[in-house]
């Protein structure tokens, strides 16, 4: 199994980065990334996440929790989209279909989020007179 490391230093050289080039855009020091792809150090989780976010991959990955290099999707809302949702589930026109949101567990939730921003992605060049979905 790779180390985590193994895998930042991987993934740097696929992306044709040298160290002085991801330590720049991680703002972290030369120093401390060859630490890291050593494993001498192990970098901590707002580090991890600006590796993981430069090199396009996951913290699953680097940690070695999958061995699927491809970055993980976008699963949740930033706070003005999940502000939109909630305005309009709260609505008693729209909020029919969302009726147990509140008590729905977490990943249900989530689920009914996406549901929202699949209909939302639909909708949103629709000019009024056209036919739903259209």
């Amino acid at each position: 199994m790779q180390s985590l490391g193994d895998r930042i230093k991987y993934l740097r050289e696929r992306k044709k980065l040298v160290q002085k080039e991801l330590a720049e855009k991680a703002g972290l020091t030369i120093v401390q990334l060859s630490r890291y792809e050593t494993n001498d150090r192990k970098p901590d989780p707002d580090t991890l996440k600006r590796l993981a976010d430069i090199l396009e991959t996951s913290g699953d990955y680097l940690l070695g929790r999958t061995d699927d290099p491809s970055p993980s999707p976008k699963q949740s809302m930033d706070a003005e989209e999940l502000a939109e949702f909630e305005a309009f589930i709260n609505d008693p026109e729209n909020g029919i279909f969302f009726k147990d949101y509140l008590k729905a567990p977490a990943e249900r939730r989530e689920e009914m989020r996406m549901i929202f921003k699949i209909l939302q992605e639909k909708e949103k060049d629709r000019k009024p007179g056209d036919r739903q979905g259209e």
